[in-house]
């Protein structure tokens, strides 16, 4: 965790030990996209700062600072951009540039983007709440930019999916029903499982601009875990969620390979060193604890590992 320190040369004159990052956050900015065609989306985006400090220098002179970060992000957010990632990967640029005792700048941002669907059933207009990140990072060797999503959707655990069949299995054998006819009907109906929220993130990280679609990191993060939820669901919608979670049963590492495979699909056009960082949390419904799993891997060891 990064922390903005008080003055250092007032209060230890002989330190010289250097500082990883110094910086600001909680800067808000307004962040217009452009649209082909369309009018801009206009995001409200919550940055965050840092430069590297050596150890030669006492202070960051953070006041004077913060001067030239506003005007860094005023300057960067003032026109429109066609990604969320360029606008930090111009930020860090620049604050390299105005810090000449630094060899590093980082620049994230995170803000929440509204998407327009339809719900799966009923067909009816509604909005899903995203939360973007973008994050860049700049050094004497050039740029890195990453973009990314966080979503929520639905999963249902296969062990207790299990458990339920098995029930099911032996209570239609008591009553004497055919075995193939069991078979079928546990083939055609999804057993209950414990259900849970998911929460999804992924992000890919490339030298440059990682020439991504943000909607397609949006569908591969939501695609990956048992079900998507909608903020409005009549009830043919819900029978529709409830039916197709069941139906696709997952743990959290199998939502976290969902998304590998969905990467190595979809973004074949990028290079092996691109960086793909993938989570999944789960609310444990009937537990007291949560379940996590991630993976951080290069492009090119996922396309190996898939092929294989």
């Amino acid at each position: 965790m990064s922390h903005q320190l008080p003055d250092v040369q007032a209060t230890s004159p002989d330190v010289t030990v250097g500082l990883s990052q110094v910086g600001v956050t909680g800067v808000d900015k307004l962040v217009k996209i452009a649209r082909e065609d369309k009018r801009p989306i206009v995001l409200t985006a919550e940055f965050e700062v840092f430069v590297d400090l050596p150890a030669w220098r006492k202070g960051a002179d953070m006041s004077r600072n913060m001067e030239v970060i506003d005007e860094i992000l005023e300057d960067a957010t003032r026109e429109e951009a066609y990604g969320v990632e360029e606008v930090c990967g111009e930020a860090a640029e620049r604050l390299l540039e105005k810090h000449d005792y630094t060899s590093r700048a980082e620049v994230s941002m995170e803000a929440e983007f509204m998407r327009r669907e339809q719900t799966p059933a009923s067909d009816r207009e509604t909005q899903h709440m995203v939360d973007i990140v973008a994050s860049a990072t700049a050094t004497d060797e050039g740029t890195r930019e990453e973009i990314g999503a966080q979503v929520t959707g639905m999963t249902v655990c296969p062990c207790s999916q299990g458990m339920s069949a098995a029930r099911a299995k032996q209570t239609l054998e008591d009553l004497g029903v055919e075995e193939e006819t069991i078979t079928e009907f546990l083939d055609e109906v999804p057993q209950p499982g414990h259900s849970q929220r998911g929460h999804a993130t992924l992000t890919v990280e490339a030298s440059g601009d990682p020439e991504v679609d943000l909607n397609d990191v949006i569908d591969i993060a939501r695609d990956s875990m048992s079900a998507r939820i909608y903020n409005l669901a009549k009830r043919p919608d819900e029978d529709h969620m409830t039916y197709e979670a069941h139906a696709d049963a997952k743990f959290v590492e199998d939502c976290v390979r969902a998304m590998a495979e969905g990467v190595v699909d979809e973004f074949d056009h990028l290079p092996d060193d691109a960086v793909i960082t993938m989570a999944q949390s789960n609310d444990e419904s009937i537990h007291q604890h949560n379940a996590h799993a991630e993976r951080v891997v290069d492009l090119g060891t996922l396309r190996e590992e898939i092929s294989d």
